[in-house]
């Protein structure tokens, strides 16, 4: 509890013991004989002790001419009561009203703290090592790019960057959800927010600390409240309107129905004196305004969306505001890049043929026209030919989008790339009946021969693929520059529904217009990509999904979600999530409105006193907080 909470609950506490016994000789349950105006001054006592922050906070509200919110309610309906002498009734409406409020206030701190614990990535300090050998802490922000950090076992990862000296395990749970070590060596990449468990590790900087990946998962936690969902925006919009709505109706309640009476002279039918009709009216309308109060539904609707981000956020699935959350549980259409996403993106050369020239030259002339290349493939070809390149001995490098490369080797034409670019240089080639890449290759405008490289599978891509349709969606499909067999294979190994092949960047986002085209009105759809090269088709989908991509800036920006790590089973939790989160809110407003339209009108026709009042306003927002913060309980999703 925070600091103000434990004052609420003393003064809870305080006006809790004073009114028992009040109430009690109040209702003639015990007999003591107290005037009447020694009974209100008492009562007053609980009343002031619970509720001076109520009344202060109406009065500071009627002053700067925003009447209408909850404060207000209360203040009028208690103030009406204790006016009209039902004493116990309005101090315990403003006692059980100020404990939902406390226990509001613990449910939004728990789902906050939720969020909290993910703050704790951010680290405190660097450490360097001086010139005396000593290590000195300073700010992460003062570590240049390229400089040499040292991080001890137990200390958080400050900085990205790749080891240069050590071997440990990392806890990356903060960064994952995921609760098992990765083992780390030199020439490893280590993110900023992982905690060094064993050895001492010595890491050369990759990024400014601003950049870091702590960094920017802090910043989109931080600023993802202030994407407001569609449901969000509404109930705000809904309180604008209700709340000074029903103050005019109990108003109306409080004066019509009397004035009515008194003219047409049926009031002394239904009551003894025209004091008592006023009476008995004015108590009705006090009764409707308690009931009224819109708190459940202003109250619950933003801490369910609130709790649902926290709680995918300790899953490792970063949702920018609650506005996404409720477009992705809407989601039916999945489309999938492969690379990366359903394949695990290590790509190796498994063959080379129809070569009519040694196979290792044919290697050294695609690895030579790949060296400026960060491309998987273009790795994989230097992997494969294993020797240090000399890059003098290339020239006039032009890459060709969605075909492949050209460039001189050893003053040499040297075309590297797919089928679409042997025809581009006009070069008959070979066609191959292995699945996998194929790189064709091209030397001083003879055919050379192709070379195979094959991508393999993620180990639960199919696991992925069943939990997407378990989660509700109807369609998954596979958007791949890759061959149309490589494509056919891939698909029906995983158990896509469909699939395109052979389609350059530009290809990818006119696919993704006309799935959106035939799924309209079907639900959303979403695309899941490693946020680099598919930043266009990201942005474009109805919601974007970066898997494998943390870190990077493009994934980032682009993407709605960031999946904190490879995994292709938390798309279908995320959805599973959103689908729960949104479900929660639905429930809790039908029951909300539902109950107290109900009360509404039992009160309007006399059938409803104070204390169902209480039930309607109190028990209903704790009712419904509670069903709010089963969105942070995601676990076994």
């Amino acid at each position: 509890m925070t600091k103000k909470q434990k004052n609420l609950l003393a003064r809870i506490l305080v006006a809790a013991v004073f009114f028992v016994p009040l109430y009690l000789i109040s209702e003639g349950i015990v007999q003591v004989e107290l005037p009447k105006w020694a009974m209100l001054a008492l009562f007053l006592v609980p009343y002031l002790t619970v509720g001076w922050d109520i009344l202060r906070k109406a009065a500071l509200g009627v002053k700067n001419r925003r009447v209408f919110d909850e404060c207000f309610l209360m203040t009028v309906a208690t103030v009406g009561a204790i006016a009209l002498g039902e004493f116990g009734e309005g101090v315990a409406v403003m006692l059980l009203y100020q404990v939902g409020e406390l226990f509001q206030g613990v449910a939004v701190g728990r789902s906050r703290r939720n969020i909290s614990e993910l703050m704790d990535i951010r680290p405190d300090y660097a450490n360097i090592e001086g010139e005396d050998g000593n290590l000195q802490r300073v700010d992460p922000d003062e570590v240049e790019t390229g400089s040499v950090i040292v991080i001890q076992p137990g200390e958080k990862v400050p900085i990205d960057g790749v080891i240069v000296e050590g071997a440990s395990a990392l806890n990356t749970s903060a960064l994952t959800g995921e609760s098992k070590p990765m083992d780390v060596t030199v020439d490893d990449s280590v993110l900023s927010g992982s905690i060094n468990l064993s050895g001492v590790l010595k890491v050369r900087t990759t990024a400014e600390f601003e950049e870091s990946t702590a960094s920017k998962i802090l910043d989109l936690v931080e600023n993802a409240a202030a994407n407001k969902s569609k449901s969000e925006n509404f109930i705000s919009r809904f309180a604008r309107v209700y709340t000074p709505f029903v103050c005019y109706a109990a108003l109306a309640l409080a004066v019509l129905p009397p004035l009515l009476g008194m003219l047409t002279g049926l009031g002394a039918s239904a009551f003894a004196s025209t004091g008592a009709m006023w009476r008995e009216w004015v108590l009705r309308a006090c009764t409707f305004l308690v009931i009224s109060c819109p708190c459940a539904v202003v109250i619950s609707v933003p801490l369910s969306f609130f709790a649902g981000l926290g709680g995918a956020s300790n899953q490792g699935i970063l949702i920018k505001g609650s506005n996404y959350l409720e477009t992705l549980s809407q989601v039916r259409t999945v489309a999938f890049d492969k690379t990366g996403t359903i394949t695990k993106g290590s790509f190796e050369v498994t063959a080379v043929h129809h070569n009519p020239i040694d196979a290792r030259q044919v290697l050294e002339y695609a690895a030579m026209a790949e060296c400026h290349s960060s491309h998987p493939i273009s790795l994989s070809l230097r992997r494969a030919y294993g020797k240090p390149i000399d890059q003098n001995r290339v020239s006039d490098v032009r890459e060709i989008s969605g075909h492949g490369i050209l460039a001189k080797v050893d003053g040499a034409d040297v075309a590297v790339g797919n089928e679409r670019l042997m025809n581009r240089v006009g070069v008959p080639f070979q066609h191959c009946h292995h699945t996998g890449t194929i790189i064709h290759v091209a030397i001083r405008g003879e055919y050379a021969g192709h070379i195979v490289i094959s991508d393999t599978l993620k180990e639960n891509a199919r696991e992925a693929m069943e939990a997407l349709r378990r989660a509700g969606v109807e369609r998954t499909v596979m958007l791949t520059g890759d061959e149309e067999r490589v494509a056919q294979a891939v698909a029906h190994d995983v158990g896509l529904t469909d699939y395109r092949a052979r389609l350059l960047p530009q290809d990818k986002v006119a696919c993704v217009e006309q799935l959106l085209s035939e799924g309209r009105g079907r639900g959303k759809l979403a695309f899941v990509g490693d946020g680099i090269n598919d930043a266009p088709v990201l942005s474009r989908a109805d919601i974007g999904i970066a898997m494998g991509a943390l870190g990077s800036d493009a994934a980032i920006e682009a993407a709605d979600v960031v999946l904190m790590d490879d995994d292709p089973l938390k798309i279908a939790k995320a959805i599973r999530i959103s689908r729960k989160c949104l479900g929660i809110v639905k429930q809790n407003i039908i029951f909300a409105l539902g109950v107290k339209a109900v009360c509404l009108l039992l009160s309007a026709l006399g059938l409803a006193n104070m204390w169902v009042a209480i039930a309607a306003d109190v028990g209903v927002m704790v009712l419904a907080v509670l069903n709010a913060i089963r969105c942070l309980f995601v676990k076994k999703l």
